[in-house]
């Protein structure tokens, strides 16, 4: 756990907070959050073992969250963030910030060559991501160029890297019975 002065900390996302994970990014992206581009590398998908994070108030509620999702392009391994969300009642405290900050560190000490993310230029330049190298990248989908960002965290891991985004990793668990009633 990693404590701020703002009186939220940056936890690994554990099982319990998945009700409360879920219930935040519906409020934070809407109702056409499953249908974004990022969503179908996602799909299916368990996030990268380690790289799952929450943002908690004082009281253990679930503030924010970002997930780091094992991706590749041509075999090259890349990561994918994403969604980042912080609940709006909490804006401006630098939750999602901390949590930027947080994932991008731990990737690093994964040892992962690059991240990529589908967002607002503005906002995650301040974290080192920009559209200079992922001009040969293409989504399983549509996506505005310019917000297809990427962040090396091994110099060159992102050079000359052409073609589809494509999802690796751990395949989610199907629910069986007694998972559907864990989840319901």
């Amino acid at each position: 756990m990693i404590f701020t002065e703002t009186n939220f900390v940056i936890d690994d996302e554990a099982e319990c907070d998945v009700r409360a994970r879920e219930a935040l990014l519906d409020r934070a992206m809407g109702a056409g959050r499953r249908r974004k581009s990022s969503e179908k590398l996602r799909r299916g998908r368990m996030p990268s073992p380690g790289l799952a994070f929450v943002a908690r108030a004082e009281t253990g509620q679930v503030i924010g969250s970002v997930r780091l999702w094992d991706i590749a392009v041509a075999g090259r391994p890349l990561l994918l963030l994403g969604p980042l969300a912080v609940e709006a009642a909490t804006g401006g405290r630098g939750i999602g910030s901390a949590l930027m900050r947080h994932a991008i560190s731990r990737a690093r000490e994964h040892g992962h060559g690059a991240i990529v993310l589908v967002g607002d230029a503005p906002y995650y330049q301040r974290f080192g991501f920009s559209a200079a190298k992922t001009g040969g990248l293409m989504m399983p989908g549509p996506v505005e160029r310019h917000r297809l960002l990427g962040l090396e965290l091994a110099e060159g891991h992102l050079d000359a890297t052409l073609g589809l985004l494509v999802a690796k990793g751990r395949q989610a668990m199907r629910p069986g019975p007694a998972r559907m009633a864990e989840v319901a």
